[in-house]
C-alpha cells in the first residue's frame, strides 16, 4: 500500500471517533528499532514509573505503520523518522512534535555488497539498490544521488522494508542499501559503507527522529508529555558523559540489544552513530527552536517531488512545541 493511501486513513472521522479515548485502556507508545540510549529506560520500566502507570509499548515496522496507528487513534506517543512526519504534517494530521530522539549521523548507511562491482558513486548505475520508501533512508539516498548527480531512473530503486533488505542481500538479489539497523548491522558485515546520513545532511539533506503525541492526548494529558521527556533526556545526558561506560558487555548496551534484535557488539558502535540533544539545545535555533521547522519543509517537498504528498505549506511551526521540555504552559 502506497504512503498516500495510508495517509488517507488519517480522515478527521477516525481521529474524532478516537479522541473519547481515556485511561480506560494504557497509554501507547509506538517505538521503532532505533538504536538509542532511552532504550535502558523503555527496558527497565523506568517510563512507567515516572509516569505512574504501566504503559503499553508497541514496535512498528516502518514510519508508514506509525502514522496509521496515529490517525486510528490506536497509539497515544510515538517515534516516526522526518520524512514520515513530513507525510503526516503535508496530510494535516494533528499531532505535535514534542522531542528531538536524534539527530541521524552513520546511524543510517548506503552499503554496496563486497563483490558487487561498485567503487564509486557512478558505479551504481544500473544496479539493484534497496531502502523503505518515504523512509528517512529513502530521503538521504536521493540527497546522495542528487550529489553525485546520478538520476533515480540511472539505478534499479527497490522498495523493501528493512527485514526485506536482509532476506534479499542474503540471496545476493540486490547490490546496495540505504538502511538502518539491525538490518544495517547485518549486511555491513558482507559489505562497506559508501555514505552515511551523516554526510549526506552536510549535503543539504539531513534526516532525524523525533517523538510526537496526538493533539487530542496532548491536551488532556501534558504531564505525560513533560515526564516521558525528562526521563529520555536524563538517559541522552548519562549517554552523552559517559560514553566510555556503553561497552558491548555494559547491562546497557545488552538491554538495547535485547529490545532491537541488534547484536550487543553492534550497538556501542550504533549508538555512536547518532547525537543525542540535550534539553538547551533541543530548544536551541539548531532544533526545536528554530531549524527543524525548515527541515520539516525540506521534508515535504522531498515527498512532493516523489509524488507522495500534493500539498506545501509555507510554514509548518503549528506542528512543533517546546512546552513538555522548556516547562512552559
Amino acid at each position: 500500500m502506497k504512503l498516500q493511501q495510508l495517509i488517507l486513513l488519517s480522515s478527521f472521522t477516525v481521529l474524532l471517533g478516537m479522541s473519547g479515548l481515556t485511561n480506560a485502556r494504557p497509554i501507547v507508545i509506538g517505538y521503532q528499532t532505533n538504536i538509542e540510549p532511552a532504550k535502558v529506560a523503555q527496558a527497565d520500566g523506568v517510563y512507567d514509573k515516572a509516569i505512574g502507570q504501566k504503559l503499553d509499548w508497541r514496535l512498528f515496522n516502518s514510519g508508514a505503520e506509525v502514522l496509521t496507528a496515529l490517525a486510528s487513534g490506536s497509539v497515544d506517543i510515538a517515534l516516526i523518522g522526518s520524512s514520515p512526519l513530513g507525510a503526516a504534517v503535508a496530510n494535516n494530521l494533528p499531532i505535535e512534535v514534542f522531542l528531538i530522539s536524534t539527530d541521524l549521523k552513520s546511524a543510517e548507511a548506503l552499503v554496496v555488497r563486497n563483490g558487487s562491482g561498485i567503487h564509486s558513486p557512478k558505479d551504481l548505475i544500473g544496479k539493484k539498490v534497496a531502502t523503505p520508501f518515504a523512509s528517512t533512508a529513502h530521503y538521504s539516498l536521493l540527497g546522495a544521488l542528487k550529489h553525485w548527480n546520478i538520476k533515480t531512473n540511472q539505478i534499479r530503486l527497490l522498495n523493501l522494508k528493512p527485514a526485506e533488505i536482509n532476506a534479499a542481500w542474503r540471496r545476493g538479489d540486490i547490490d546496495a542499501a540505504f538502511v538502518w539497523s539491525p538490518a544495517l548491522a547485518n549486511i555491513q558485515k558482507t559489505g562497506k559503507v559508501m555514505t552515511d546520513a551523516g554526510q549526506v545532511g552536510q549535503w543539504g539533506s539531513p534526516t532525524f527522529e523525533v517523538w510526537v503525541a496526538r493533539k487530542d492526548f496532548a491536551k488532556k494529558h501534558p504531564e505525560v508529555l513533560s515526564k516521558f521527556s525528562t526521563v529520555t533526556l536524563n538517559y541522552y545526558d548519562s549517554y552523552n558523559r559517559n560514553k566510555k561506560q556503553w561497552t558491548a558487555d555494559s547491562p546497557a548496551v545488552k538491554k538495547i540489544a535485547k529490545i532491537t534484535g541488534v547484536d550487543a557488539q553492534d550497538v556501542p558502535t550504533l549508538l555512536a552513530g547518532a547525537e543525542y540533544p540535550d534539553r538547551q539545545v533541543q530548544l536551541s535555533q539548531q532544533y526545536l527552536g528554530g531549524r527543524t521547522t525548515q527541515n520539516i519543509a525540506n521534508s515535504v517537498n522531498f515527498l512532493k517531488a516523489q509524488g507522495l504528498v500534493k500539498k506545501v505549506s509555507p510554514d509548518y511551526q503549528q506542528f512543533i512545541t517546546t512546552r513538555y521540555i522548556s516547562g512552559s504552559k
